[in-house]
């Protein structure tokens, strides 16, 4: 479980063909790995030595709660004040590189496969420690606190020290690597890595209001998309509104993992005279 895939950046040559298989449609969107590109990466204050590249972010109509960015620290790079929002809870998976991660005065050696989840107001920092490049994904969310449920706590774990829970009835084809139990309900979102096996499905059209985020981190897939089945492969991003109809089958010769996001436990929120605070 080590073979994350890792965007380098670069420019396609002057030879090469423009057809890419990108799309954006009203349900769903698709970047493929070709276009993470330098021409398409970004800055952010407070960060020393940092690039990334920023797949998602809330859109009114699309997906709405979270926003993900693939982040690139070069050695000795990082942020002592990574982000100005108090409100943002976080989650970091470490595709390479060593890093130290201090979440309020703890600190954290990270590397590849590492996962942390950073509570909304905790005081963070994080320092790229190796001689190459620590890359990660980071993804970040307005935390959602219900009445009489408890902030949840930050937590430092790893892909291989969090086993697959498979689903029940297929040979252990299809599963996933919870970081967090599907019952705490301190937690208003999910940041986990689903694995299927060669010849795993999702085998039926799941459509249900949770929105999405699924970076292919291995292998690759036919993927069903409200009405399209599309061809992804590691280093793809899928990105999928509430109700988007959604399907897989495992079509490649090794496993087949990505890191999904998806907003849960919650009420819907209500718009109008009596709604919990202002409308997103």
């Amino acid at each position: 479980m080590s073979g994350y895939y890792t965007p380098k950046g670069g420019l396609p040559p002057q030879t090469a063909l423009m057809t890419q298989r990108a799309v954006f449609t009203e349900a769903y969107a698709v970047i493929p790995r070709g276009c993470f590109s330098d021409i398409v990466t970004s800055y952010l204050p407070g960060w020393r030595k940092t690039r990334l590249w920023l797949i998602a972010r809330p859109m009114s109509g699309f997906a709405e709660t979270f926003s993900q960015y693939v982040m690139e620290v070069q050695p000795g790079g990082g942020s002592d004040s990574p982000d100005a929002e108090p409100g943002a809870e976080h989650w970091l998976f470490i595709t390479e590189g060593l890093a130290t991660l201090t979440i309020d005065g703890t600190g954290h050696d990270v590397e590849q496969g590492a996962y942390a989840y950073i509570p909304a107001g905790s005081r963070w920092t994080l320092l790229a420690e190796g001689p190459s490049p620590t890359r990660f994904h980071w993804l970040r969310k307005l935390y959602e606190p219900a009445p009489d449920v408890p902030a949840p706590e930050a937590f430092v774990t790893s892909d291989r020290e969090t086993p697959v829970r498979w689903m029940p009835d297929t040979q252990d084809r299809w599963g996933t690597t919870r970081f967090v139990d599907p019952e705490d309900l301190r937690h208003d979102a999910h940041v986990n890595i689903v694995t299927f096996q060669p010849g795993g499905v999702i085998p039926f059209e799941e459509t249900h209001v949770m929105e999405h985020g699924l970076y292919v981190l291995e292998g690759k897939a036919v993927y069903k998309l409200n009405q399209d089945w599309i061809e992804v492969e590691a280093g793809d991003f899928m990105w999928l509104r509430a109700y988007c109809p959604q399907a897989c089958y495992a079509a490649g010769p090794g496993p087949f993992r990505y890191l999904l996001y998806k907003d849960v436990n919650r009420h819907a929120r209500l718009r109008g005279p009596g709604a919990f605070g202002p409308p997103r």
